[in-house]
């Protein structure tokens, strides 16, 4: 899978490529584990969610079936006028820019979404936002196929795309190399000094991809959104031609990594001006400096 590039709340025009195809993308994009959305709802005192860069509300809709109440921010229009027809309520607005017109929530979530945001304005916004011991939960997955389907693809990508910032990505990478990049996002929420000390979670399953399935999850990906549907196309023969030599499927080991963390009561944090956001002056959107996939 491509690697993000670096700071990728400064890259607009890849941030804003999701909702090219958004249907797509709700179909090809897994879920979130029930047991992270079941921790993340028992930990926090109550059923007001924030989903920030919602999408097209997968996770969203997973907290609305837990029993919240659940408002959306997302920047892109395409896919919060998707998510509006799945029955979630969306504004659309970059989450730095966002006003919440006084109003405060038990728990602020991002899925597969904050690395588009600036860092330090994000987690400003999300004190800010948060009522006294409310929770901020950043959450995405790992995608990471095995090397039979994951060398094919970086070695087309390379073919079709050398100018690419992605085609240097390495095939793979540790599952560390993830895990710091969370370990970046609960360095910055401690700097706000309005959280109380982060917690990380890891979750893991294993998911099989039949051919079909993993070729329309990559289109979805940061990679591929804005390349011509032709050089696409060439990617996607040479992963399949990858899948089916191995039998027309494979099965990962498909990680969750969360940091999570309660705001404190001192202060009043939801008064804390916000940090301008460094580069674009706003945050785009929902696998690096921050490294969970696109």
């Amino acid at each position: 899978m491509p690697t993000l590039p670096p700071e990728p709340h400064r890259a607009r025009q890849l941030a804003e490529s999701f909702g090219t195809d958004a249907p797509r993308y709700d179909r090809a994009r897994p879920g979130y584990p029930e047991a992270l959305v079941a921790r993340v709802v028992a930990g926090s005192p109550g059923p007001d969610v924030l989903d920030v860069g919602c999408g097209t509300g997968i996770a969203a809709r997973q907290f609305q079936a837990a029993g919240c109440t659940v408002l959306g921010v997302e920047p892109d229009a395409r896919m919060a006028a998707f998510a509006r027809n799945r029955g979630l309520p969306v504004e659309v607005a970059a989450f730095e820019d966002w006003e919440p017109a006084g109003r405060t929530f038990d728990t602020v979530i991002a899925a597969q979404s904050w690395h588009w945001i600036d860092p330090a304005a994000g987690a400003a916004q999300a004190a800010r936002v948060l009522r006294p011991s409310g929770r901020l939960a950043v959450f995405g997955h790992v995608f990471e196929p095995p090397p039979e389907v994951a060398e094919p693809f970086a070695a087309a990508y390379r073919r079709v795309a050398p100018d690419s910032p992605f085609a240097a990505a390495p095939t793979r990478r540790p599952l560390e190399t993830y895990q710091d990049g969370y370990a970046q996002v609960a360095a910055r929420l401690r700097e706000t000094g309005r959280f109380a000390e982060p917690e990380q979670w890891r979750f893991d399953t294993d998911r099989t991809y039949r051919r079909d399935d993993w070729l329309a999850l990559l289109p979805t990906t940061g990679g591929l959104t804005r390349l011509p549907a032709d050089r696409t196309a060439e990617i996607l023969r040479a992963v399949g031609a990858a899948i089916d030599a191995v039998g027309g499927r494979f099965t990962m080991r498909l990680t969750t990594l969360a940091v999570t963390a309660v705001r404190t009561g001192r202060g009043r944090c939801h008064d804390a001006p916000i940090p301008p956001a460094r580069g674009t002056g706003r945050g785009m959107r929902g696998g690096d400096t921050v490294v969970p996939e696109t």
